[in-house]
């Protein structure tokens, strides 16, 4: 019998510039509290300037930083006051057959500063479609922690770490949109699946 293992979760919180005039995270002063334990809250942002990232930061203790947009390596690093916030970068994977050109090894050395590398479908706008890409296009040894995003539900979420996880250093998921739906009590339905399935493609504790 295996030894149980810890099962962390990160609470993506979106934030926009337009959202809230003062700061993004200006409706959630009382968030810090609000968050239970082995929840990482995650601010994600989309072209955001730095200056917005670090004051949006100061109110949430423990934040990562998830850039969603066409953040160059450097806009991350200022924005992360030198990498010493953690922080994520999603890379946009082509959902046709030019994912396979999709150069995800020199995404990762790029953004090398980055905890891991989101792995979305490139949509029009950014990100949230509940798309997947073809998985099977991914290089096979990417030097990198991964986070598999986009269109992942309780029917599929194994086969995607299943192909994903012998390609990165260490694999983690991201369930959004596949288990929205709400039951009579406002939990998730399916919630519990995907995430039972994602403990065993652990391997270390970079993601």
């Amino acid at each position: 019998m295996q030894p149980l293992r810890p099962v962390r979760m990160r609470l993506a919180l979106c934030c926009t510039p337009r959202a809230h005039a003062r700061s993004p995270c200006s409706a959630l002063p009382n968030w810090p509290n609000a968050c239970p334990p082995f929840v990482t809250p995650v601010l994600l942002v989309v072209n955001t300037n730095a200056t917005e990232v670090i004051a949006s930061c100061a109110m949430i203790a423990g934040a990562t930083v998830q850039f969603h947009g066409d953040e160059s390596p450097q806009d991350c690093y200022l924005a992360t006051l030198e990498s010493k916030r953690p922080w994520l970068r999603a890379a946009r994977i082509p959902l046709d057959d030019t994912a396979s050109r999709f150069d995800l090894v020199q995404f990762a050395n790029d953004y090398s500063n980055a905890q891991a590398i989101l792995l979305d479908a490139h949509v029009d706008g950014f990100g949230g479609s509940g798309k997947a890409f073809n998985w099977s296009l991914l290089p096979p040894s990417v030097n990198a922690h991964l986070v598999l995003s986009g269109g992942l539900t309780p029917a599929n979420v194994g086969e995607g770490i299943t192909l994903v996880r012998p390609r990165c250093k260490t694999l983690a998921v991201d369930v959004s949109s596949g288990v929205e739906a709400l039951d009579a009590q406002g939990l998730p339905q399916g919630h519990q699946r995907p995430t039972k399935d994602a403990t065993v493609c652990g391997g270390g504790s970079g993601c």
